[in-house]
């Protein structure tokens, strides 16, 4: 195995460009698979007595629910067999190929489009342990913020160049449109290109990053167990173990309370948002579509500003300033008129400046407080906080928004997770939660 040279330009070059490959299929996710769900799968008549924006935002919770349960296990058997880079390939591929399979799906069929959908959601998740569990390796306590932001950065970018390209398929479909598509299928041809984008600018960064490490030997006791088998029984183990010594740590604990809350805000605000645009606020998908290519583009700018505002007031001011922003676009999204985009479009542009620093100088505190060695594990509990988290908020959402038959009240309940997110992280004494890794005994 090689050994990772940190803070080296060409390996941290192949890391950022991960970002921009997977980004393709979290920006057409949240702008076109959301509004192609309602407005193709599901219809206007609803399935089963349920609008289209509350199952999607009970399809959003269920589908975290799952990986809350997986990615504890992910990230400990990645440390354990020193495969990061492995581990990465194969479930961004897996992820990529479910999203070339969803465009298959026909009208009307939701059952099917739900899983395929699924299925591409858990490969982008489950890669994303990995390729976080990196950026500690890749860089020194001083650069990690730059280069977290860095990441953030390129996906902004890489995702913003194919809804450009998405976008023009779009406008020119439909009838009298150059291409001679129709809306739907043009949605469908733009879902299939954000998976090949995946899978192949994925291929082009892996290049850049080497596998790291030795494999370590199976403990005695699973010697005589199928490999996954055991690799699951060392995961289950190491998890539980991480989280009795978890409770002697308050502080990383309190930071990930506050993480739990204020990320479910982010997290709803990203996968509802295309989804409350269609049904509650009756906008088209090239309307939403361009939305989202204006959070691209106006994220690509917050997230390098957030990073250098972490160097000059640090990272937890920081965070809690874009915390703030978030609860009062959360807000104001109430007051949104139905059928006009140019409101939309400025909330989209905030919600862009805002959503790279919270994102970005989340994942790098985090990263400047655990121990060094574990880095899998750790992220795979990010990950597990992550998907926690975002269980709540399109539960809570699709609850409120199909007991009152409107987006409108349900919007307002995420305003509350990060209120309570920006308290406990106020409370979070980021210089005790770094000195006490030197306590840690990382297996």
């Amino acid at each position: 195995m090689a050994e990772l040279v940190r803070n080296d330009r060409k390996t941290i070059f192949g890391w950022a460009m991960y970002d921009w490959a997977n980004s393709a299929f979290s920006v057409t996710m949240g702008a076109i698979v959301a509004a192609f769900f309602s407005s193709v799968i599901v219809g206007d008549e609803g399935w089963n007595g349920l609008s289209a924006e509350t199952i999607w935002a009970w399809v959003i919770s269920g589908g975290s629910t799952v990986l809350f349960l997986m990615m504890p296990i992910l990230g400990a058997v990645a440390d354990h067999n020193s495969s990061k880079r492995r581990f990465l390939r194969t479930s961004a591929l897996a992820g990529a190929l479910f999203v070339l399979l969803a465009p298959f799906v026909p009208d009307g069929a939701v059952p099917w489009f739900i899983l395929v959908v699924l299925i591409a959601h858990i490969g982008f998740v489950a890669s994303n342990v990995f390729y976080d569990a990196f950026l500690p390796e890749l860089t020194t306590e001083d650069t990690i913020d730059r280069v977290s932001s860095k990441g953030f950065a390129y996906g902004y970018v890489g995702g913003g160049l194919y809804l450009v390209l998405a976008l023009g398929l779009l406008l020119a479909s439909g009838e009298g449109g150059l291409t001679g598509l129709s809306s739907s299928g043009a949605a469908r041809l733009a879902i299939f290109g954000s998976g090949a984008w995946w899978a192949g600018f994925a291929l082009y960064a892996l290049r850049f990053l080497p596998e790291t490490g030795e494999a370590l030997p199976l403990p005695p006791r699973y010697r005589h167990f199928r490999p996954w088998r055991a690799y699951t029984a060392i995961g289950f183990g190491r998890t539980l173990a991480t989280i009795r010594k978890l409770r002697g740590y308050p502080q990383l604990l309190l930071f990930v309370a506050a993480f739990i809350f204020y990320n479910d805000g982010t997290q709803t605000v990203i996968y509802i948002s295309g989804s409350y645009a269609a049904d509650t606020l009756d906008l088209d998908i090239t309307v939403i579509t361009l939305a989202f290519l204006l959070v691209q583009f106006v994220a690509f700018g917050g997230a390098l500003f957030f990073g250098f505002m972490a160097e000059r007031i640090g990272p937890k001011r920081a965070i809690l300033w874009s915390i703030v922003v978030w609860a009062l676009v959360s807000a104001g999204a109430y007051y949104l008129p139905a059928g006009q985009a140019l409101p939309f479009f400025v909330a989209a542009v905030i919600i862009g400046w805002v959503l790279g620093g919270i994102q970005a100088l989340s994942r790098s505190l985090y990263a400047t407080m655990i121990p060094g060695g574990s880095e899998a594990e750790f992220f795979g509990f990010y990950s597990v906080f992550s998907k926690f988290s975002a269980i709540w908020g399109p539960l809570v959402f699709g609850i409120v928004s199909n007991v009152y038959g409107s987006g409108r009240p349900a919007i307002l309940s995420i305003v509350v997770f990060f209120v309570i997110g920006g308290i406990l992280l106020a409370r979070v004494d980021v210089d005790e939660a770094r000195a006490a890794r030197s306590r840690w005994e990382a297996h």
